[in-house]
Order: C-alpha cells, then structure tokens, then sequence
C-alpha cells in the first residue's frame, strides 16, 4: 500500500454503508472512493465489501480488515500530532452535530473565536434534535442531551444542564398557577408534548419522587419534535414545558415564561460529546471538544 488514503477511503464507505455518502463526507469523487477500494482488495487479495445496488457490507474478511485499519489510523493521526503541538495549523473537514437549540443560542455566536483560532480549518454543523448515526452519517463528534444509548460508542460527560418548568403568563392567566402536582391534575393543566420522532411516547412530565423520578402524563393536543417549536408553543401560550435553563433563561429573564413548581423540576441533564470510536479522536476532533467543554463549562453543575 503506496499510502493510507485507501484504507482512510475504505473505512469511510464501510462505516457509512455508501459510497456516495463516503466519498461526499471526503470531499472527493465517487468513482476516486470506489477505484481506490478495488485496488486495496486487490493488494490484500480479498474481497473487503459486499457490492449491491441498493447497499454497501463488509465480508466476513472486511470486518476483521476494517477494525484493524481504523486502529492503524488513529495510531497514525497520534504519531503525526504528537509533537505538533500548537505549531502546526489543523486542517481539514470536521463534520459535527449539535442540539437545534443550544446550536443556535449559545455554540454559533461563539464560533467565531473558535474559527479565528483555527483558521484553515472546514467545519459542517448539523443541528438536529434526533440521535443521528455518527457512523452511517459520518460524523467526527456530537454533542448529546440525555442517554447515550449505546454502549459501543464512546462518550465523554461533561455536566449536567438544570432543567426548569415553565409556562406563559398568558397560559398561567388561563389555567391558573399550579401549586403542587395534584393541581396539575385537577385543573386540567395540559402540556406541550416533546419526542424526538413524532408519533413516540411522549416523555411524560417528571418530577422527583421517593428518592428517585417519577412521570404524569398530562393531557396536551399539540405534538413536537423540534426544540425551538417546543419553546414557541410554550411563548404562544398552548401548555406547560420542561426545558433547560440555559435554553430558555432569557424568556424567564424577560417575563416573556414563568417558572412554576420550582421543587418539582426534571432531573438534570446529562450533557456528554460521543466519538463513534477512538480513531475519531483527531487533533481537530479534540480541539473542537476542549472548545465545547469550554463554551459549555459556565451552564453546566
């Protein structure tokens, strides 16, 4: 093998099941993505990828090829970087998704410090407020709200983001200021239900109980999956929410929401950065996580 570019090329389209999408993510030619794995099975003498119309597999073979390649690539990008230090410049694509909201109020106005410090470096932000597939997806580093979910993947927590109920005045003018839980339930308090995929169970509405946490299932007619919905709906007066404090604060500070039942708030958050596996962690990837802890760090308990 003249160069590593074909084993960077295979690992790509093996874990995003595509060459389209593998050689999309790379920034190069599909037919470059598909010559240069034909010419690695043909250097190793084994067939790595089951071709379809429809999909792209790993062999038997292309399994056991794949993990080894994918730990000689992160040997590699540690050995290039382990005396660069700041003095080399980090180059390079770096593909992130972030929360719709936190993206929009709090990472991209400070993400002209983090550009400016590195400058040649090519950043595509995803904010969704489902739980993408870093790997079918291609996605260097995320940033996640609540459960990992999987357990092959690797997380890195960084706190916790207090969570806080809250209502219009316009709602609360309707319905009432709710004291306790039983008035949630006896005035026919109704909440703004909040899934990732509609058509889900919705969450429900959590407090602390015995030690533990505890769900209501509170009436509510409207249905969201997008974080920003969730807070217009709740300005607009259709129900109550659960949200965290560093998302909405500025709605409380203004009057524009009120907390209610300050000692019956969701647990906290768990917020976390999730690398799909250790040769994800490329200088660039743990530049861009120092940043986020960083940026983060002051919301955080």
């Amino acid at each position: 093998m003249q160069s590593l570019e074909p084993l960077r090329i295979f690992v790509t389209v093996a874990e995003m099941g595509s060459f389209t999408r593998a050689a999309d993510s790379l920034g190069i030619q599909k037919g470059r993505a598909s010559t240069a794995v034909r010419k690695l099975e043909e250097d190793v003498g084994v067939r790595l990828l089951h071709r379809t119309t429809r999909s792209v597999q790993l062999t038997e073979d292309g399994r056991a090829f794949h993990v080894r390649a994918r730990d000689l690539l992160a040997e590699v990008d540690d050995l290039h970087s382990m005396f660069a230090g700041d003095r080399v410049a980090l180059r390079g694509r770096l593909r992130v998704d972030l929360p719709s909201e936190l993206a929009r109020t709090t990472f991209v106005p400070a993400l002209p410090d983090f550009m400016a410090t590195y400058p040649e470096l090519e950043l595509e932000v995803s904010s969704t407020d489902r739980q993408v597939d870093l790997a079918q997806e291609g996605f260097d580093c995320v940033l996640r709200l609540g459960p990992i979910g999987d357990e092959t993947l690797i997380a890195r927590p960084l706190g916790l983001l207090r969570m806080v109920n809250a209502a219009s005045p316009a709602y609360l003018e309707r319905y009432g200021v709710p004291q306790s839980l039983e008035d949630l339930q006896r005035r026919e308090h109704r909440t703004i239900h909040f899934t990732t995929m509609l058509g889900a169970k919705p969450y429900g509405w959590e407090y602390p109980d015995a030690g533990g946490y505890a769900t209501l299932q509170l009436p509510g007619a409207l249905h969201v999956n997008n974080a920003q919905t969730y807070e217009a709906a709740a300005l607009a007066g259709l129900g109550l929410i659960q949200a965290p404090l560093l998302g909405i604060g500025r709605y409380l500070e203004s009057g524009a929401l009120v907390e209610i039942l300050p000692e019956f708030r969701r647990r906290a958050l768990a917020v976390s950065l999730v690398v799909a596996h250790r040769s994800n962690l490329s200088r660039r990837v743990r530049a861009f996580m120092k940043w986020i802890a960083d940026v983060l760090a002051p919301y955080l308990e």
